[in-house]
C-alpha cells in the first residue's frame, strides 16, 4: 500500500491533523489501489459522522456553561483508531476487510 516509510507516517497523520474529519480518506485511496474492499471506507465515513452527531448533539443537551468531555472523547477514539487502521494497512498480519 505504501511506498516507503515516510508516505506510511504522513497517511497515518492525515486522521490526526485533520482532527478525525478526513479519517476515511487512506482507505478510500486503499480502495482505489485494490488494498480493501469498499464497505471500509463507508464504515468510516459512517463513523466519522456519528462521532460528530454525537458530540454537537451531547454539546447541545449541556448547554452553555455545562461543558461534556464525551464529544472529546468520541473524536479522540475515532483518530486513534483511523490512525492505527491506516498504520495497519500495510501488514500481512490484518485479513479482515482486505481483497
Amino acid at each position: 500500500m505504501f511506498a516507503d516509510t515516510k508516505a506510511k507516517v504522513i497517511w497515518v497523520l492525515v486522521p490526526v491533523i485533520s482532527m478525525g474529519l478526513l479519517a476515511a480518506l487512506p482507505f478510500v485511496i486503499a480502495t482505489v489501489k485494490g488494498v480493501v474492499r469498499p464497505i471500509v471506507p463507508v464504515v468510516y465515513g459512517a463513523a466519522t459522522v456519528v462521532a460528530i452527531a454525537i458530540g454537537l448533539s451531547v454539546d447541545a443537551i449541556a448547554g452553555p456553561g455545562n461543558e461534556s468531555p464525551i464529544p472529546g472523547f468520541f473524536l479522540v477514539l475515532l483518530i486513534a483508531t483511523a490512525a492505527t487502521h491506516t498504520a495497519l494497512l500495510d501488514t500481512e498480519y490484518v485479513k479482515f476487510g482486505r481483497k
